[in-house]
């Protein structure tokens, strides 16, 4: 320790200069690790991952101590179960099902849910597996594009919120090459069943879907649907528009008349009186009509009709319209089915695995209709479909087969096919159309009492 002198003078600073070469050191490091600072950039999240974030949110905060983590299970209503008994077989307790019950009857008449309805729960269950679950979480779709959500909130109270998307009305304009076959792309592109049967059904009338499609021919379908903001398709309308290899069709429904028909780009009535053949897709020709060795008897004989390899359970169509002559076991044909059309002609179908619904002798069917479905009954080496066409009682070759074409619009008719004809062409060159709309659908079995919006 230094020795204190009296004779010499203490130094002194004074507290305004230390303040100062503090604040010279501060700037002096400063400047030379200072940068500027940069706002971080939070992506934009879409409807869908914020629907995900909350419910994880909800389940995180509603899972209660000594219980496990939340389980996804779903419930379908059985026949002759209430609701409040089918949301007990996810484990959960009376109080638990009759308190859910009473939030959602808020918004819904519970007593009118019909069997078959499906709804998601999420259950936390103890974790000494002694005791019942509890229940975290449900979500019920009221429609298209609503849904209802029971949550447990940071209290334990049950909280009801009603969820409603945006729908878009659209007019979609597919565009592709056949890749595979034509009904895959198209699904793959996004046309659903109906979309793709009515389309294959039109250019039944005109092409062989088996030979004359190859994998470069181009198609486009035209046609309207509701999506939501999430991109879910929840209703599609009628195809507007169908090309393949050249042949057109465009939807119009004439004024005065009961329903919609195709015609061509002179207004030409498309639909022919006998489609080219009974099956849409996924079929080929195994036999032709004409002497041939049977493939059972090995004897040579006269195969008087088609046969179609093709998987059991492929739909079969009516080539036209006509009456069910019979529906019945016949020897060696299998499940057998008869139908007649006009002008003294009749097809037949041999092998059936079974009938379309509702098939049965004296039942009218129209043209395009499932009938019946693929299989290999009777004397059969394998699933197929054998077709024959008669005409005044005698068989004839199926391929052989001419029809008459339809009629062609004239006068007033012919004038608003046009209009509808420039309206769909506008659309296809524009790539599309997008329209916002209301939805105002239910789901089946829910008959809304009032409406509940509860955070």
């Amino acid at each position: 320790m230094a020795q204190f002198d009296p004779r010499r003078q203490p130094m002194r600073f004074a507290p305004h200069l230390l303040t100062a070469a503090a604040a010279v050191t501060v700037a002096m490091l400063a400047g030379r690790v200072y940068q500027p600072a940069q706002a971080e950039v939070v992506p934009q999240l879409t409807a869908q991952q914020m629907a995900s974030l909350e419910a994880r949110a909800f389940a995180a905060a509603g899972t209660p101590a000594g219980l496990t983590a939340p389980e996804a299970i779903p419930v379908q209503i059985r026949r002759g179960e209430t609701f409040e008994q089918a949301v007990r077989r996810t484990g959960i307790g009376a109080a638990d099902a009759s308190a859910v019950a009473a939030t959602i009857s808020n918004a819904f008449d519970l007593t009118q849910l019909r069997a078959g309805l499906r709804f998601e729960t999420a259950v936390s269950r103890p974790r000494g597996g002694r005791g019942d679950a509890r229940l975290i979480g449900l979500t019920m779709r009221t429609g298209p594009a609503s849904q209802l959500t029971v949550s447990r909130s940071f209290d334990g109270a049950l909280r009801l919120r009603a969820l409603e998307e945006r729908v878009t009305q659209e007019t979609v304009v597919l565009k592709s090459e056949v890749r595979g076959s034509l009904s895959a792309t198209a699904q793959r592109m996004g046309a659903d069943a109906a979309v793709r049967r009515r389309a294959i059904q039109l250019f039944a009338h005109k092409l062989d879907l088996d030979r004359d499609i190859r994998a470069s021919d181009e198609f486009t379908l035209v046609f309207d649907r509701a999506v939501t903001e999430n991109g879910r398709t929840v209703d599609t309308g009628d195809l507007l528009y169908a090309e393949l290899k050249g042949v057109v069709f465009y939807r119009f429904q004439a004024p005065g008349a009961r329903e919609a028909q195709y015609f061509d780009s002179t207004g030409k009535n498309m639909r022919s009186s006998m489609m080219r053949t009974p099956l849409d897709r996924g079929f080929r020709i195994s036999s032709s009509y004409g002497f041939r060795t049977h493939p059972i008897s090995g004897f040579r004989k006269m195969h008087q009709g088609m046969d179609f390899a093709a998987s059991t359970g492929t739909p079969v169509i009516a080539p036209a319209d006509g009456v069910v002559v019979e529906a019945r076991r016949w020897g060696g044909y299998g499940n057998w089915l008869r139908i007649r059309h006009a002008n003294g002609l009749e097809s037949g179908y041999g092998h059936l695995s079974r009938y379309g619904s509702g098939i049965r002798a004296g039942q009218r069917v129209s043209q395009g209709q499932v009938v019946a479905y693929v299989g290999s009954t009777g004397a059969s080496t394998g699933p197929h479909l054998h077709y024959e066409i008669w005409r005044n009682g005698q068989r004839i070759n199926p391929s052989g087969i001419r029809t008459d074409e339809g009629t062609v619009l004239a006068g007033e008719p012919l004038v608003a096919f046009r209009a509808e004809k420039a309206r769909i062409d506008r659309i296809i060159a524009a790539g599309g159309e997008r329209r916002p709309t209301v939805l105002q659908a239910s789901v089946e079995g829910l008959r809304p009492a009032a409406t509940v919006r509860a955070s």
